[in-house]
């Protein structure tokens, strides 16, 4: 329920959140509910499909990655 609140305090705001798995994401926060956070990655991220290996088209949206609260770590404002 924690990582609920401290999710919810930085909606809307640019944070780093580090999972148990040792990963690291970087972005701004869309969305949070119960059970995940919604974060769209900062441009410039690292793309997470191997088979697009040129540039998106114009006009391409940053995917909103989900994020479970159960692996969330750390969360910090940047």
């Amino acid at each position: 329920m924690e990582a609920y609140y401290n999710c919810l305090r930085c909606k809307g705001r640019k944070v780093r959140i580090m999972t148990r798995d040792g990963k690291e994401y970087r972005g701004t926060i869309k969305d949070v509910d119960m059970n995940n956070v919604y974060l769209e990655p900062d441009r410039g991220g690292v793309r997470t499909s191997g088979y697009y290996p040129y540039p998106y088209p114009y006009g391409y949206v940053n995917p909103i990655i989900t994020l479970s609260l159960f692996t969330l770590l750390a969360i910090a404002l940047i």
